[in-house]
């Protein structure tokens, strides 16, 4: 049977609920989605609109990564929740410059109604270890 590591990393953004950072399963490690909030204050929203919550959520992300010593290059998937569609290109543009060129990640990006703490977008990872 295949172990399950459930991972809640002190360098890691505080927790709005009751998860686990990330999950390691075999040679992939599955990383909750991150919300824009500051990462001592899951409550608490970063200013701006959808590019500033785009990079807070990509930095939050690079806290899991790097508290298993992981890194961009290494994300196998992507799933992308965007409560404005109209913000697409704009949120891609702050996602891509987070990845090597040649080295982005399959991805689904999904239309959602609303997200917690009312924020504007959220990302999980599937991570190959």
């Amino acid at each position: 049977m295949l172990e399950l590591q459930y991972i809640v990393s002190s360098q890691g953004p505080k927790r709005v609920g009751p998860f686990s950072h990330a999950v390691r399963a075999g040679d992939f490690l599955f990383v909750t989605g991150q919300m824009p909030t500051l990462p001592e204050d899951p409550n608490t929203l970063v200013a701006g609109g959808i590019e500033e919550q785009t990079k807070r959520v990509m930095d939050n992300l690079k806290l899991v990564l790097r508290s298993q010593s992981l890194g961009f290059d290494r994300i196998a998937f992507a799933r992308v929740y965007l409560v404005n569609f109209q913000d697409f290109d704009r949120m891609n543009k702050v996602y891509q410059s987070f990845f090597p060129k040649d080295r982005l990640p399959s991805r689904t990006c999904i239309g959602v109604t609303g997200l917690a703490v009312g924020a504007l977008v959220e990302i999980d990872f599937v991570v190959a270890c």
